[in-house]
């Protein structure tokens, strides 16, 4: 200031008529509001608690549409920008760990802007300057500045309360930059923004302490500064004090399901359609992952057709079914074969029936509405096969999903020369949509080829090291259940007999030979027979209707 003064008048941002002093260089000072200008209106805002060369100044005044006190905004070294009588924007000041000032956030009200003066990088948390590390038996950390001031008034201007500086999208880096100073607190509690990413924020950051160290509050409303706004001071401190010690995603307290472990509403039975495989398992039920192996030839194919019409005919649930390495056309046969006790997807038998009764064939499987097939053939894309079983799932609300088979899935993978990888993270998937979705999946893997003279054509016993390309097949399936049959044999009997042999049963541990089933030529059909590798034996076939 170096002009003459020259008159007094009115001020242009608090309004007062006559508290603002001109000079005749263009200088003015309004002794109201403590603004003064330079030459052209050059506005800055000068009071003396607020003064930082460099940095944007304010005035000390009480925030309020946001009921915060002037009390508590001295406190926290939070000062405001008026404009005739209107707050236009806060000023948070930040300092470092030794408790030196750094920087501000200054927060423009009008559009919700914000912009950062001086080295934030080094500050550390908003407030962390005022509440001294160590001893201390609690602090809040909240998801804003004003958050941070609105908890430390509702809780009585009694215990530590924090922001981190730039959101739910920071917490995690900023807690770990104040890591030592937070960890000094007895009692961490996290009072983020209720929204998703507030709840996921919280959720990360108290993974950095020890156990029991973090409380993460349940807001019933946005954020602390509601609570101060509606009058919720009471609400807030039962909040705060209930708040529940973090538990990591997954782990609960047994004691909570009560009733609820008794309702099996969420999981469906299907028994299978011979009565040896379920005294060994009691049937198949949805949530779970059963794995169906076996070499070529084994009676794998009939056998998965008797699976798809038997859930078909005896459940009320939809059918999805995901066949690599057939037509639609033919998937749609094989299920009418079934019906029709003959092998209509050859075009020879078929033309032997009326167009009638193919037509009846038809209505009473594929075409009651509940059964859907993929319409592709060969290898696909790990993510675009997950969305599919996925949409049938959720979107077509099917409780049995058949997946035929696993080799070619992985075949069509471009890390395919690392066979043992695609699987694991192929089965790890799979494992993962079965738990989102809860339906049951029947999936068809392939045998690698045992070593020794004797393969699994000639009717070697299976085992799960037989299992073609890793180990996680049978770690992540329910049960896993073999195929074994003799192409070889010269017995015509033994020939067309698979021996069902379980080799993994999760749900009871009872494995071993569970049924032998006999392929009969004419009909197509797979039907439960007693021991046939037992002297005297007759063939007594229980097919199943």
């Amino acid at each position: 200031m170096s002009g003459k003064w020259l008159e007094r008048g009115e001020c242009p941002e608090c309004g007062s008529s006559d508290a603002n002093v001109r000079h005749s260089d263009g200088y003015s000072h309004c002794f109201s509001c403590n603004t003064h200008f330079h030459g052209e209106d050059e506005q800055v805002v000068v009071p003396m608690q607020n003064k930082r060369d460099g940095f944007s100044v304010g005035e000390l005044k009480g925030i309020d549409d946001r009921k915060i006190s002037v009390a508590t905004c001295k406190t926290y070294n939070t000062y405001v920008k008026t404009k005739g009588g209107t707050v236009t924007h806060h000023i948070y000041q930040y300092f470092n760990s030794q408790g030196d000032f750094v920087g501000n956030k200054v927060k423009q009200v009008e559009g919700k802007k914000f912009w950062s003066e001086g080295d934030m990088q080094s500050a550390g948390l908003f407030g962390q300057n005022l509440f001294g590390k160590g001893g201390g038996k609690y602090i809040t950390v909240c998801e804003g500045e004003l958050d941070a001031m609105s908890a430390y008034e509702l809780l009585g201007s009694k215990w530590p309360a924090v922001s981190i500086k730039s959101g739910a999208q920071s917490a995690l880096k900023d807690c770990k930059q104040s890591f030592e100073y937070l960890n000094s607190f007895d009692n961490i509690v996290l009072c983020f923004d209720s929204d998703k990413p507030g709840r996921e924020a919280a959720q990360k950051v108290a993974q950095l302490f020890e156990p029991n160290k973090c409380r993460i509050i349940s807001l019933e409303y946005k954020d602390a500064n509601e609570y101060i706004k509606m009058n919720k001071r009471k609400k807030f401190t039962e909040e705060w004090w209930n708040a529940e010690p973090f538990t990591p995603a997954g782990i609960i307290n047994l004691s909570s399901l009560k009733d609820s472990l008794y309702d099996e509403a969420h999981f469906e039975t299907c028994l299978y359609p011979w009565s040896g495989l379920n005294e060994k398992t009691y049937g198949m039920r949805t949530g779970e992952l059963v794995t169906f192996t076996s070499g070529a030839g084994m009676g794998k194919s009939s056998i998965i057709r008797e699976l798809m019409h038997h859930l078909l005919k005896n459940t009320e649930d939809n059918i999805g079914v995901l066949a690599m390495e057939e037509s639609i056309r033919t998937t749609a046969f094989n299920i009418m074969s079934v019906e029709a006790n003959a092998r209509l997807y050859i075009k020879e038998i078929r033309d032997q029936f009326d167009r009638k009764d193919l037509l009846k064939f038809q209505e009473d499987t594929i075409g009651t509405g509940r059964f859907f097939a993929f319409d592709h053939f060969g290898s696909i894309g790990n993510d675009e096969i997950l969305n599919r079983v996925r949409f049938m799932a959720k979107a077509l609300e099917c409780k049995w999903i058949v997946l035929d088979h696993l080799s070619i899935l992985v075949s069509g993978q471009e890390d395919f020369g690392d066979e043992r990888k695609s699987i694991d993270i192929l089965m790890t998937k799979l494992r993962s949509l079965v738990e989102e979705t809860g339906c049951g999946l029947l999936l068809v893997s392939h045998l690698r080829r045992p070593s020794g003279d004797v393969g699994h054509e000639n009717g070697k016993e299976i085992t799960l090291s037989h299992l073609r390309g890793s180990a996680s097949i049978a770690h992540l399936s329910d049960s896993v259940i073999g195929l074994e049959r003799n192409q070889q044999a010269t017995d015509e009997v033994e020939a067309n007999t698979t021996v069902i042999r379980i080799l993994k049963n999760r749900y009871t541990g009872d494995t071993g030979i569970a049924t032998y089933l006999h392929y009969d030529k004419e009909t197509g059909r797979m039907a439960q027979i007693d021991n046939p590798f037992d002297a005297g034996v007759e063939v007594d076939e229980e097919i199943p209707f």
